[in-house]
């Protein structure tokens, strides 16, 4: 089996395991968790496939790169909303979120 086949594979388990924390998940830190796993998935994919383009290992570090900065900030960002709404509303639970007002 092609090596490269199981870094795809990989990337689609770390995507998927993502995908159904962000359904399963019932706190807004575990949806964020469920959020970087995805990303993470995605860079593995992006290395993995620029294994087939003629310039190689370059392009596709570069754009992992990019990817983990996109996260970082995406996960600062995502964090100070998180901490404002549980100033607010004294939880991070989704559910206990959509029913109050105000």
């Amino acid at each position: 089996m092609n090596y490269l086949v199981l870094y795809h594979l990989a990337a689609l388990i770390l995507f998927g395991l993502g995908l159904y924390g962000i359904n399963c998940r019932k706190s807004l830190v575990g949806m964020l968790i469920s959020v970087e796993l995805m990303l993470n998935g995605a860079g593995l994919a992006l290395v993995a496939s620029s294994r087939l383009t003629p310039a190689a290992d370059e392009l596709g570090q570069l754009g992992t790169l990019l990817v983990m900065g996109l996260a970082a900030a995406e996960a600062t960002l995502v964090l100070a909303i998180i901490l404002i709404v549980y100033r607010r509303f004294g939880t991070t639970e989704i559910a206990e979120i959509s029913t109050l007002k105000g």
